[in-house]
């Protein structure tokens, strides 16, 4: 295989991954609202400190030695309780919040640095997608060019999230130029309800149960 069409596997590959709404998605644009493209920027460096010695890690040959239920069991508790708080917090800073507020409370207002770590870290979903899919591509990317692969297959798939994380939370700011407060405050209360409903799927995921 020749570097560029490794190239374009990673990045259909890994685009499932990278373009998937999720919590930091959702949380990119609660955020957005307030910070612009500056908060996306920062959820994806705070999602890059995570996932970057993931897949050092991976790389460094630790594939085989991970247990994706044991760590699907303990980021889906912590990460389900997480998301649960962030929602609730959601739902409570929107209905006290106002536009014309620049220092309103509310996940918007929080570091969004910590919230790309806390995001990305608590989130089984994104791990065991990295011991699973995202390891078959680590292992490929050694088969081609040993680390050098890896780092290739790296700035393939990141720039996703940066260009993704970025854009949606740059949109979600433009968004509330348009929006009257009440409809502003509307949207951050779903937005908050999104967040509760992957922390309840998160717990369930433990048990093998699914919401529908």
């Amino acid at each position: 295989m020749d570097a560029p069409s490794f190239i374009a596997s990673v990045i259909v590959i890994t685009a499932s991954g990278a373009l998937a709404p999720g919590p930091l998605f959702f949380a990119a644009i609660s955020h957005g609202t307030k910070s612009g493209a500056k908060g996306g920027l920062l959820f994806s460096i705070g999602h890059t400190l995570v996932e970057l010695p993931l897949v050092i890690v991976l790389a460094l040959g630790l594939l085989a030695a991970a247990d994706p239920q044991h760590i699907k069991l303990f980021t889906g508790i912590v990460g389900g309780l997480a998301l649960l708080a962030f929602g609730i917090l959601q739902i409570r800073d929107s209905l006290r919040s106002r536009l014309d507020k620049p220092n309103s409370v509310g996940i918007y207002s929080r570091n969004p640095l910590l919230l790309g770590v806390v995001f990305t870290g608590l989130n089984p979903y994104f791990i065991v997608w990295w011991l699973t899919v995202g390891g078959k591509i680590i292992q490929d990317a050694l088969i081609f060019a040993s680390f050098a692969g890896v780092v290739l297959m790296y700035v393939s798939h990141v720039w996703m999230d940066y260009a993704w994380l970025t854009g949606v939370a740059y949109l979600a700011r433009m968004g509330t130029n348009v929006l009257g407060s009440k409809a502003y405050r509307t949207v951050m209360a779903l937005f908050g309800v999104v967040l509760i409903y992957f922390g309840f799927t998160f717990l369930l995921s433990v048990f093998n149960i699914s919401l529908f």
